[in-house]
This record gives structure tokens, sequence and C-alpha cells, in this order.
């Protein structure tokens, strides 16, 4: 899942950068409207999360061009303003959720998950497919054998296989759905985790479950 948190705090930026990041998502972040329209220009995302008030252009018209350009991003309003007629307004402007700061960061980690379950038409947090069981909402994987243990980036890559079995992934294409745009790592990163994760996924019985199309990239069976 790729998420985009709009804010001008650079404290708050960074520890949701952290805080999300460290459950397997890749994020972005902008400090302002303007950085924010840049970021969706290059790129899509599954949840925006939007502060209100920022310098150079606001997440009011942030939100408002979103929405005017048709992106399905699903976007979460994280702001100060606690009005009843501020919350109404955004989510009449096209708003999927609305969090008033200040905030729990498990109540904010989980709108962001419920939300892009939503995105990807997924009503229940649990996905099962060939014996193996993700809960997305508690980040966990069960296969015939129990749990597996697996780290955050093997988890979310695991997770963008499995939502789509059959679905050929390019080592370039996953790297994407992994790794925030600043990332300094290569795209080969992604052939270390498919091994560590082959390795678990056999331990917990599971050996055969992804592929590799070579010439192509890799699927879930």
């Amino acid at each position: 899942m790729r998420v985009l948190v709009v804010d001008d705090s650079e404290r708050l930026r960074e520890a949701l950068r952290s805080g999300l990041g460290s459950v397997g998502l890749a994020v972005d972040v902008a400090a302002d409207g303007r950085a924010a329209l840049a970021f969706l220009d290059a790129g899509a995302y599954d949840v925006i999360v939007l502060d209100l008030l920022m310098p150079r252009l606001d997440g009011r018209e942030v939100l408002r061009e979103v929405r005017r350009r048709g992106l399905d991003a699903r976007v979460l309003v994280l702001s100060a303003l606690d009005c009843v007629d501020e919350r109404v307004s955004r989510l009449d402007d096209g708003a999927d959720d609305y969090l008033v700061k200040p905030f729990s960061f498990e109540e904010l980690r989980a709108r962001v998950l419920a939300l892009g379950r939503r995105r990807h038409e997924q009503p229940v947090p649990v996905l099962e497919h060939c014996g193996l069981r993700l809960d997305t909402s508690r980040r966990t994987a069960t296969g015939p054998g129990g749990g597996i243990e697996l780290g955050p980036k093997e988890y979310a890559l695991l997770e963008v296989l499995v939502r789509h079995p059959g679905r050929v992934y390019s080592r370039a294409q996953l790297f994407e759905q992994l790794y925030s745009a600043d990332s300094i790592a290569s795209d080969k990163v992604i052939e270390v985790l498919m091994s560590t994760l082959r390795a678990k996924l056999a331990c917990g019985g599971l050996e055969d479950l992804i592929e590799t199309r070579r010439g192509f990239g890799y699927a879930a069976r």
C-alpha cells in the first residue's frame, strides 16, 4: 500500500513516515499542497493523509483537486479543526474519513489500513489463498503449519502478490509498491526479500505459493 502524508509539521510527517513504514507501507511525505500535487503527478497512491491548514496551497484545495482529477485514492483528513461544519464540508468535498488532532497513532494506522482495504474492495480484513491466511489489519500471516513470522516488507510483498493471484509483477513494479519515492535502495532488494519470504513460507508449509516467471517477474499461484 502506498501512502502520501501531507502536513506542514516536519515532526508529524516524519513520525507518520516512520510509524506507517514500520508496518510495511510505502510512505511519501509532502510539506504543503503544491508538493503534494507534484507527488500525485508522478505516481498513484492508495491513501492520502491530508492536513488542512498549510502554506502555499491548503488541504481543502488539494482535496478538491484530487477529486477533480478523478483519482481513486482514499483521503483521510487529519486536522485540528474539530467543528461539525468543517467535518461535514470536507466529507462533502470527497474526503473518506476525518480524524481530529491530537490523535492516537494506533487509530490512525487502523483507519489508513481500512481505507486501503476499501480502495481494493476488500470489505473484510482477511485474505485467504491456497492455505495462506493474511490478516491485513493485524499484518499477520498463517499457513498450514501455523503462524509465519514476517518482517514488514516481507509481509507487504506477500500481500501485494496474494491480492491478485496469477498476476505477474516485475521487480520494478514490486519495488514501487513497497518503497517510497526517496528510497536509496535498489530494486534488487526485491530479490533478497523474495528469497527470505520463500524460505519462511516453506517453513510454514507453503513452499510453492510464489512462482518466478523468468523474464517477467513473480506471481502468487
